[in-house]
């Protein structure tokens, strides 16, 4: 469609962002007979980050029958741990099963959205064209804008540069001296992956990490064909997966003391591949498992432990030319730097964009309060009817991402269905009491989990020290946390009163 046509569109409910998130509040809002709606993306197809993760070696840590849909199951899971273009491909067969892709709009890159208090609505800029919303879904997701770190000289490097998401694979690795920063999910299936290809890879590791054997397997035809004649095989899957991590969280979130045994498993995966007592020295974190994401790989430390992979204990502190420079001062020549540093997580750029009822930004109103804060991790006070699909502390430590948002998908269902209730021009702005209640109650039992307890500073944490990104318990208590809204949380909000104009005098 050309420009114009979307000029002064406007749609009950537009959604930002076709991940995950995105599809799956498409969907339900389908299912709950809303069809008003549009899906912008920035990008020109679905996906998220599994479309913009396409680094080699790229996979999930989440088991793939757990890491899907409960209401889109797929009986054709080759794997255990799907890799990328399998899970892209699922998120595809998602958009075209439930008939979202002629919702979808794509190259529309969201550039402000501003609340109008009089009418009740959210005016959209976006890359394709303007439109009003009666309600904004953000699902842009906390793994999608890259973060490079500010390093000294970078921008003189003569050299290729580029992010792990950003991944360019018109770059020919082959016989390469390459860098890699970082040690985090995705350095640790690119090291593998590329180093065969390489003539020297340096690896800059600024804090070890704690990494678990990955017990994957190929799923076998014959299972396969038992999932697509017998669903509830499938579903049963699903539910001894999902089990297994609800009984672990409580480690996570009551019990760190009890990791220990874990940490030893860690330690005897690491010996088994680094014969090398000053390598292993280096490898072995100083804090508590589980207060940095685990990591999963069977072939991370057998390629750390090839004669041609060097590993620096520290971050890089600075480029000259073509010389990188660690913070212990150790050199190295180099043709190609890859960043795998993450992602702005705490700092979400959308938050930027997104203007409130008092003319503030989203980023601005959280600075003002300290930190990233959600009612029910979805609401914030002063804008009204915009709600976050993974949100504020709704992340995970040790289970699926997907169970978190079917949850906030039941939030947005109730949310719409107390509009309708309300009727005519209406919209809900959460309270400010309500959210400071919700927040303190999260932080509150965040304090002994071993995300706060384990010694580590870690990306779930924002400037402040402040976690502001994980879930301090189980996905079942947040399932519940989120069925219902609650009205009393929330102010209702009506088109002002147009004042008549007095009657002239006879």
């Amino acid at each position: 469609m050309a420009e114009h046509e979307h000029e002064h569109e406007h749609v009950r409910v537009a959604v930002v962002g076709s991940g995950f998130g995105g599809l799956g509040a498409a969907v339900r809002l389908r299912r709950e007979g809303i069809t008003d709606f549009v899906v912008l993306e920035r990008a020109d197809s679905v996906g998220g980050t599994w479309r913009d993760n396409s680094y080699p070696g790229c996979a999930c840590d989440v088991p793939s029958h757990l890491y899907s849909f409960s209401f889109a199951p797929n009986p054709d899971w080759p794997r255990a741990f799907s890799g990328q273009r399998h899970i892209r491909a699922y998120l595809e067969h998602v958009a075209d099963v439930f008939r979202i892709r002629p919702h979808i709009r794509f190259n529309s890159e969201v550039r402000k959205m501003t609340w109008d208090g009089e009418k009740l609505r959210w005016d959209i800029e976006t890359s394709g064209g303007s439109l009003h919303a009666d309600m904004v879904v953000s699902a842009t997701g906390p793994l999608c804008d890259p973060r490079i770190p500010d390093i000294p000289g970078l921008g003189s490097f003569p050299g290729k540069v580029f992010h792990s998401a950003r991944w360019d694979h018109d770059y020919d690795l082959r016989g390469k001296r390459v860098a890699v920063v970082g040690t985090g999910a995705s350095a640790i299936q690119i090291v593998p992956a590329i180093q065969s290809d390489v003539s020297r890879l340096t690896l800059f590791q600024r804090t070890p990490s704690w990494v678990l054997p990955r017990v994957d397997r190929a799923i076998s035809g014959v299972e396969r064909a038992l999932h697509r004649a017998l669903p509830l095989t499938a579903l049963a899957r699903r539910g001894l997966l999902w089990g297994i991590r609800e009984l672990q969280v409580q480690a996570f979130t009551k019990h760190p003391g009890e990791m220990g045994l874990v940490e030893q498993v860690a330690k005897r995966n690491m010996a088994r591949a680094v014969k090398d007592p000053a390598l292993r020295a280096k490898l072995t974190p100083d804090y508590r498992i589980g207060c940095k994401r685990i990591l999963l790989s069977n072939d991370y430390y057998p390629a750390l432990a090839r004669p041609h992979v060097d590993v620096v204990a520290g971050g890089l502190a600075s480029v000259r030319g073509s010389t990188v420079v660690a913070a212990d001062g150790s050199e190295a020549e180099v043709d190609a730097i890859i960043f795998g540093t993450g992602f702005r997580v705490t700092d979400i750029p959308i938050a930027e964009r997104v203007v409130g009822a008092d003319g503030r930004t989203l980023a601005e109103a959280w600075a003002a309060g300290g930190g990233m804060e959600a009612l029910r991790g979805a609401s914030m006070p002063g804008f009204p009817n915009w709600m976050a699909i993974i949100g504020p502390n709704t992340g995970l430590g040790n289970s699926s991402m997907i169970l978190i948002i079917e949850s906030q998908l039941n939030y947005l269902a109730d949310f719409v269905r107390q509009l309708n209730v309300l009727g005519g021009r209406v919209a809900l702005d959460a309270r400010p009491g309500a959210m400071r209640a919700w927040s303190g109650r999260v932080q509150e039992r965040m304090r002994r989990t071993v995300w706060s307890t384990g010694g580590c500073t870690s990306w779930y944490q924002d400037a402040g020290g402040r976690n502001t990104t994980i879930w301090p318990g189980t996905t079942t208590e947040f399932r519940r946390a989120t069925r219902r809204v609650d009205l009393a949380e929330y102010d209702v909000l009506r088109v002002p009163a147009v004042k008549k104009a007095p009657e002239p005098a006879a």
